[in-house]
């Protein structure tokens, strides 16, 4: 007797929480035939998914995606007939609806005790995001726009993620959507903008697809493996870049730099020489040729590119020093008991690119003046060479 009376208190206790469920599984789809308070009906299936025991229960997410579906199609046609509505209220609701759709087929394709799954819903939920999807994208934009780049970036990346999302099984986003690249460049522009290399990199692979911005891209992954202290990817991706854009402001000199502060002049070379295939009167090329030269200490070729450089672009004032400096550098390297005249030769013709330097750039004195200093008193040119030492003292 006992037995029997708590088995029927256990059923009552039980019931209750099942009786209150169908109340407002009821309650729910009774708005929702109404089409109004849509807001009231995802409330109250959000509130019955709080209960751990309803969380498997594909009729809750069935309905919370219809209630969010129903309040997205409502704003859509206050928009198509002009009206004036929420528009990020309106993207917010459209990337839910692929939360909640993604949550419903997770559970419904749940294995049965056999180990087989059935999902019942999939295939017409995912059509109808699939027609939903664009606006996904326009969301992104929308964010992006108005420099949102956090939220922007969850819009991109919901796109993006829907290729390897079950309820999309058959879609084969990543191979059949030509404009996954484009998405995955705004998604890597955005990390680039939060200042978070990992989210840059995240879907640089698939950025990379779009060509139209693939110099950026580029660029993006380059600095962020920098910021990563990524040394090998770094280069690489100079590199990369270096061979698809020779003519780029950015990766020649990222990679001239890298070399150059490294000491590792042979590879400063090849990379110039790579450069100058392409374009061999490319100012920029020129100045680098001379600059690794000069660190090779190959002062006479130094000094012709530097030459050639001045005949491009004579405008250039650092080429002036350049040239002189590598004039200085050959003289002093000759024996003076042997080679007088050629020293002397040489300090004559380092001295107009060192003064024309000197004109060109007065603020450099620390540059100008000690070289001026050795030509002057090596070409016994007192009076300048008294000027030059009195700035030195000061």
């Amino acid at each position: 007797m006992k037995r029997l009376i708590i088995m029927a208190i256990s059923c009552v206790i039980m019931s209750a929480p099942m009786s209150a469920q169908r109340k407002q599984i009821g309650e729910a789809r009774t708005i929702l035939k109404s089409g109004k308070n849509l807001e009231q009906a995802e409330k109250l299936m959000t509130d019955l998914l709080k209960d751990s025991a309803n969380q498997q229960n594909v009729r809750i997410y069935d309905i919370w995606l219809q209630s969010v579906e129903k309040q997205y199609l409502a704003i859509n046609e206050k928009m198509y007939i002009k009206q004036k509505v929420d528009t990020a209220a309106f993207f917010n609701l459209a990337k839910r609806m692929f939360t909640v759709a993604e949550k419903l087929d997770s559970i419904d394709a749940i294995p049965d005790k056999k180990g087989n799954s059935h999902p019942e819903y999939r295939k017409d939920n995912a059509a109808k995001m699939n027609g939903y999807r664009p606006n996904i994208y326009y969301g992104g934009a929308h964010h992006l726009k108005k420099g949102d780049f956090k939220t922007a970036l969850e819009f991109f990346e919901t796109y993006l993620d829907c290729d390897r999302q079950p309820l999309f099984t058959g879609y084969d986003y990543m191979y059949k959507d030509p404009k996954m690249g484009e998405v995955a460049y705004w998604a890597t522009y955005c990390g680039y903008r939060l200042n978070d290399p990992v989210l840059t990199l995240r879907h640089a692979a698939t950025a990379q697809r779009d060509e139209q911005k693939l110099e950026y891209t580029l660029q993006y992954m380059a600095e962020a493996w920098d910021k990563l202290d990524d040394d090998s990817m770094h280069i690489a991706t100079l590199w990369q870049g270096f061979k698809k854009y020779p003519k780029s402001n950015y990766f020649f000199p990222r990679l001239m730099d890298v070399y150059n502060t490294r000491g590792n002049y042979q590879m400063a070379d090849s990379v110039v020489n790579e450069a100058l295939a392409i374009d061999s009167l490319n100012e920029l090329y020129l100045f680098a040729k001379s600059t690794v030269m000069l660190n090779m200490k190959k002062y006479s070729d130094c000094l012709k590119f530097s030459e050639q450089l001045i005949e491009v672009n004579p405008e250039q004032p650092d080429i002036y020093y350049t040239a002189g400096l590598a004039c200085l550098n050959i003289a002093q390297r000759m024996d003076p008991r042997k080679n007088k005249k050629q020293i002397l030769k040489m300090y004559e013709k380092a001295r107009p690119y060192m003064e024309k330097y000197r004109e060109m750039a007065p603020s450099e004195l620390d540059k100008w003046a000690p070289a001026l200093y050795r030509i002057y008193f090596n070409l016994n040119m007192g009076k300048q060479f008294d000027e030059i030492d009195k700035l030195l003292k000061k």
